[in-house]
Formats: structure tokens, sequence, C-alpha cells
């Protein structure tokens, strides 16, 4: 009997990460199709990786880890007991429900606290629960953000990233790019969701990136 176990132990010791997420996501019961849905990626991407013939990026792994509930180093397949319950060290960040105009540390809203891997957390960094729909299909709202506070962070140096900024005081969480209108530079905010227009920032208003959107940490599914 311990023999029969400790090959099975050594068999999936060295399984794929393809082998491993599609053996997870029948243990589920779940479609590639409500995979994907679920990580937010497309279905042909995903079988890709179940076939082992293409990567995923480290955004598309926390998405796949977080639809299958389960850590990251569980689905890479860490230490010879990665398909079985693994105990995992997590630390608390402030969890807001807004976008704070200064340090999260510091803001008035009442705080909660957000358990994070360990290797996500860091001091600057912060949870945001979104309310908007603003980056569907992106992000949707209720989805719990990781967001590194970055105040006065160059639009230039953050361009196609999602970031909380605020605009005349009002804080709102878009996709920042910088481009030109009538020959002066203007930042450009745009939300995912086709239906919403950009906007556009000129040099009459007053506009800050308070934080840079770092990945997804929990989706109500």
């Amino acid at each position: 009997m311990a023999s029969e176990q400790d090959d099975r132990i050594a068999r999936r010791t060295h399984e794929t990460l393809g082998r491993r997420l599609r053996r997870r996501r029948k243990e589920l019961a779940l479609t590639q199709a409500r995979l994907a849905s679920r990580a937010n990626i497309n279905q042909g991407f995903l079988s890709e990786i179940e076939r082992d013939r293409r990567n995923p990026s480290a955004n598309t792994l926390n998405a796949l880890a977080v639809a299958l509930d389960i850590p990251q180093a569980v689905l890479l397949g860490a230490g010879t007991d990665h398909d079985a319950p693994q105990p995992y060290e997590s630390r608390e960040l402030p969890l807001l429900g807004s976008i704070p105009a200064g340090p999260p540390s510091g803001s008035q809203e009442q705080l909660e606290l957000f358990p994070v891997l360990r290797h996500l957390w860091a001091p600057d960094r912060y949870c945001l629960r979104l309310s908007l729909d603003s980056m569907e299909p992106t992000l949707k709202p209720d989805d719990i953000l990781l967001v590194q506070y970055r105040p006065g962070v160059e639009p230039e140096h953050v361009q196609g990233r999602i970031c909380a900024c605020l605009v005349d005081g009002s804080p709102t969480l878009k996709r920042v790019s910088v481009g030109l209108q009538d020959a002066r530079r203007v930042v450009i905010l745009r939300g995912d969701n086709p239906h919403i227009p950009p906007t556009i920032i000129d040099h009459t208003r007053d506009f800050s990136i308070q934080g840079i959107v770092l990945c997804l940490v929990s989706r109500v599914l």
C-alpha cells in the first residue's frame, strides 16, 4: 500500500504544469470554457497551457490559481505533496473600498485586513475591493486587487497599466496612456468596458496617479 502511494506521489511530483492544471480542473468538474471564463483568459490559450505548448504569464498563473482555489505554489507543484491540501503563509494588508488620497495606512476609511500570500506582501501595498464596472470584462465588481501605492508616478512610466487615479479629487480606476491633442500632451484614461468612453486629462485638470494595480487576488464566483 505504501509503495502504491509512493509511486502516486512520485508520478505527480514529475507532472507538468499542464497536466497538473488539467487534473485540478477535472477535480472541480470544470470544463475548459468554464475555467477560462473564471480566470478571464481565452479558452484556446488555456487549452495550449494544458497541452504544455504555452507558458502562462505570472498574472495568468495567479488568475488560474484563484479560479482553481489553490495557492500558486500548489499549481506549480512545489514540494512532493503538491496534490494534497497545503498550508501556506500569508500576511495581512489593508483592504479598502475606495482609492485612498494618501497612504493607505492613514486612510480615514475604517480599515479591514485581507490576507495575501507572503511573497505578495510589501509595506507599500494594499488591497482594493472594486465596486464599479468600468474595467469589465477584465475586472468585475467585488474583485479584490493588489495595489502598489505609487503617488506621483509619471503616466509615461505606466503606459497601458491599470492604475488607481485621482481626477479633480474623484477616484477612478483606469488604464493610463499618454497622447497628444492639439499638439499638447494629454493623459488618456480608458476602461476595458467598451461602452464607457475614454477620459482625456489636459493641463487644466487636477490629476495624479496614486497606485498601480499589480494583480487580482480574489474573485467571487
